[in-house]
């Protein structure tokens, strides 16, 4: 599949952004990944096997410093990363979608629905599969797991550097990405979405507690809401029977 590109931004803003898209019928699919993924994960490319065998629409794109996409990792912040989506929504997908939103995406995918509902297109969501979901990360999962020298090296150098158990390379954490996600907060009170929508979460999960994705539950209790725990379930949910359950939920949220 060829790789498609949108630029977003202007100037020393502007950056390209890495697409790979999949022409089919509606509803259409749209991986976000979490954060430091990319569109090569093991769930996006099941996902998007899975649209082709059902001759469904399927988007996924990278972040600014993720994958192919251009940009520098440590400029990303969540507005920049919703500007990308949305803009890369806009311009490769038509006709209702799903948006799969993964760890970090579910946050991407939940900003999406507001302003998608503030430009009048709330129709266009024809539902949601939230995976391992981490709204507000920064500052409800993030912030309070910090230590006091840790905050105040952030604060006087801009970033932190720790170890990450999923690569070689050491998580970034920036002062930009913190500041910036106090401006898109989304567990402050009630969520519409316009659609339904099916968290999917692991309960051994390190990341993300469990009770993070039933606190989400409560705040999107105007909607239709399904939430299904993996008992012994990690955070990437990328083993063949969690992929298996990824895609049996895909099947129902579609045919809905």
């Amino acid at each position: 599949m060829d790789v498609d590109q949108v630029i977003v931004g202007a100037g020393a803003g502007a950056r390209r952004i890495a697409v790979r898209r999949r022409a089919g019928a509606s509803p259409g699919f749209v991986w976000l990944g979490g954060y430091r993924s990319d569109m090569a994960g093991t769930k996006a490319q099941a996902l998007d096997a899975w649209c082709a065998g059902r001759g469904l629409a399927c988007c996924r794109h990278d972040y600014s410093g993720h994958g192919q996409s251009g940009g520098e990792f440590r400029d990303g912040t969540i507005s920049r990363w919703l500007e990308e989506s949305l803009a890369v929504f806009d311009a490769f997908t038509s006709g209702p979608q799903v948006l799969v939103g993964s760890s970090m995406g579910a946050w991407i995918a939940l900003r999406m629905a507001g302003e998608l509902a503030r430009r009048g297109e709330a129709a266009r969501l024809h539902a949601m599969l939230l995976i391992a979901p981490a709204p507000d990360f920064t500052e409800a999962l993030m912030w309070p797991s910090l230590s006091e020298a840790q905050k105040r090296r952030i604060e006087r150098d801009g970033f932190l550097e720790a170890p990450s158990q999923y690569s070689d390379e050491p998580n970034l954490y920036t002062r930009a990405l913190f500041e910036d996600g106090r401006e898109h907060l989304v567990m402050s009170g009630p969520i519409a979405t316009g659609c339904p929508v099916h968290i999917l979460q692991g309960m051994a999960d390190p990341d993300v507690p469990w009770r993070h994705a039933m606190r989400l539950a409560e705040l999107l209790a105007g909607e239709a809401v399904t939430v299904t725990l993996v008992k012994d379930g990690d955070h990437r949910l990328s083993r063949p029977a969690d992929i298996d359950l990824m895609l049996r939920i895909a099947e129902g949220l579609a045919a809905r």
